[in-house]
């Protein structure tokens, strides 16, 4: 009879530890799911924010290349003026 008892107790008992560890199962699912689901949103952030990155980088590099581009244009005109102006002060200070 006790055995019988005992027994009882033990199926009792691991019943109730069986439905404990299908419970954290269950939990753990939904812990990792929400998990997944950060992990997704977190991956789709840091691709948006390098894609704006790269455009800027992209739009930067452009008006760097503009500026230059004006920079160099700019001192070519400035070595013309420098080249017309030693061609006109020659001639004015020979006509003195």
């Amino acid at each position: 009879m006790v055995v019988i008892v005992e027994q009882i107790i033990d199926i009792t008992y691991l019943k109730r530890r069986v439905q404990e560890l299908e419970e954290r199962v269950e939990q753990l699912r939904l812990s990792r799911r929400v998990l997944m689901n950060l992990i997704e949103r977190i991956e789709k952030d840091k691709s948006r924010f390098l894609s704006r990155l790269e455009n800027e980088n992209r739009k930067l590099h452009l008006n760097n290349y503009r500026y230059a581009r004006r920079l160099l244009r700019k001192n070519q005109q400035i070595v013309e003026l420098e080249l017309r102006l030693q061609n006109v002060m020659p001639h004015s200070s020979s006509n003195k």
